[in-house]
């Protein structure tokens, strides 16, 4: 690749990762697209250089989210043991069922999430609730300070069985589809486990390089990672995921969530796109 192509994927990947780390989604919605469509690289290689770039982002980012209290770790990792078991449950089933009905039923449940989001759109901060005995014993209860606010947040976890059971349902789509689960790990806390937008924006990019982590080994043996595309891209998407953990902080919850919904609705979209085609 010309060096001019070079600097344009690397703005590319920087834009697609500042919006990632802002919603908790990996950026590939945006980059895998350009560089099919844009730049004419093979699919395969897209999706490898977008989760070579996951992975280092992601831990990147976190560290700021990590430092500012916003990521709840204990969260994330309880959360985890759902989504790497789903994983590995889609893996097995993935030549079982069929991926096109899989496509359409991730996009009708993601546009569902979207329209549950504007009914949200005017909150900041959930109402508060006491904690339930099986929070305070997993301790799912925290705050973070919200420098949008000016003040500390306090949350509880709620509804934990439900959060769980839609990581383990994020994680099986994810094992399935070969795809990233970061929109639905932010449904999942922020829909179902009630906790501040922010923090479920944090704590799933966090979670995400995780799961990256998980399959990249099948993409370096298959040979589906190229070096000289997933450079660029990992640079631009490093950049944009430091830019946005600073962000984050100083923006209100109304603002990610304003932002979360048009990504909500271009993934759910794409994805009945995707399994009518097939």
């Amino acid at each position: 690749m010309t060096l001019g192509v070079d600097l344009a994927i690397l703005v590319t990947s920087v834009f697609a990762r500042l919006v990632g780390a802002l919603v908790g989604v990996g950026g590939g919605i945006i980059v895998i697209p350009a560089l099919t469509l844009l730049f004419g690289v093979d699919i395969r290689m897209a999706i490898g250089a977008s989760i070579v770039s996951v992975i280092a982002t992601s831990s990147g980012a976190a560290v700021g989210y990590v430092r500012d209290g916003m990521a709840d770790i204990r969260i994330g990792m309880f959360l985890e043991l759902a989504t790497t078991s789903g994983a590995e449950v889609g893996a097995l089933l993935a030549t079982a069922v069929p991926s096109n009905v899989l496509y359409v039923l991730l996009g009708i449940v993601l546009l569902f999430s979207a329209v549950q989001q504007l009914t949200r759109m005017t909150e900041e901060v959930p109402r508060p609730v006491p904690p339930q005995l099986r929070r305070r014993r997993l301790n799912l209860v925290s705050s973070y300070y919200d420098a949008a606010l000016g003040r500390d947040v306090p949350y509880a976890a709620q509804r934990v069985p439900l959060g769980f059971a839609l990581m383990l349902g994020a994680g099986a789509i994810s094992g399935l589809l070969g795809i990233g689960s970061g929109a639905l790990k932010v449904v999942a806390m922020d829909g179902a486990m009630r906790l501040p937008m922010k923090v479920s924006s944090a704590t799933s990019n966090f979670m995400i390089g995780v799961t990256a982590a998980a399959s990249v080994g099948i993409y370096l043996r298959r040979g589906d990672i190229d070096p000289t595309i997933a450079a660029p891209v990992a640079l631009g998407v490093l950049f944009g995921a430091l830019v946005g953990a600073r962000l984050l902080p100083r923006i209100s919850n109304q603002n990610v969530r304003t932002l979360f919904l048009p990504v909500l609705v271009l993934i759910g979209l794409q994805a009945i796109a995707r399994g009518i085609s097939q």
